[in-house]
């Protein structure tokens, strides 16, 4: 039975990683999938899904307002997929979202999509919001912060290191730019650790 996967984490968790190895399972077990990745993150170069361990695929672009249901119905009429993998999947809109729901219920192929969770600011993006309420399954790609714990957040920083508390929520960058926390820490960087009374 097809299903929406919701696969979340923070930066630099190996998200890219994790995708590339499920599409290669199918691909050397003779099945094809269909790889799309966010036209607005081209830091691997255009078209093109790769992991910070080296390892890349091409794939398809997508940009808002793409209609994702037709763009797939259309890649489905040159020949079966097993599975489509999503990069970037923060950078949906809801609508396309739900355009991938469809592709499930519908076209019954599964939707492997793999993105932030929240921003720098601690917010939800839209598209991941949406993945959150209509995924039916979610699996978190774990990293963790620099003091062990895992990282759940992440803080953007300028060109000198300075942790950023405002600015647009997209903004594309790796390591120079973002850097993944547990909460306190993020809280602490953020400038808001209160004093709570207990020692820890």
């Amino acid at each position: 039975m097809a299903k929406l996967y919701f696969n979340y984490s923070t930066m630099n968790a190996g998200k890219s990683t994790v995708l590339l190895q499920a599409s290669h399972n199918y691909r050397e077990n003779r099945m094809d999938t269909y790889l799309l990745t966010a036209r607005l993150d081209d830091r691997a170069g255009e078209g093109r899904i790769a992991s910070r361990i080296g390892i890349g695929e091409a794939a398809d672009m997508f940009a808002a307002g793409d209609d994702l249901y037709a763009r797939i119905e259309q890649r489905l009429r040159r020949g079966p997929v097993a599975a489509i993998f999503v990069d970037e999947a923060q950078f949906l809109s809801p609508d396309q979202v739900w355009q991938l729901a469809r592709v499930v219920d519908d076209l019954r192929v599964p939707v492997l999509a793999y993105g932030l969770r929240v921003d720098f600011q601690g917010n939800l993006f839209p598209g991941s919001a949406t993945l959150l309420a209509l995924a039916d399954e979610m699996r978190e790609v774990r990293t963790i912060c620099h003091c062990g714990k895992k990282a759940t957040m992440v803080v953007r920083q300028d060109d000198q290191g300075r942790v950023l508390t405002e600015g647009d929520q997209v903004q594309i960058g790796g390591n120079e730019t973002y850097v993944s926390l547990c909460r306190r820490h993020w809280r602490e960087a953020a400038g808001d650790l209160r004093s709570s009374g207990t020692a820890e």
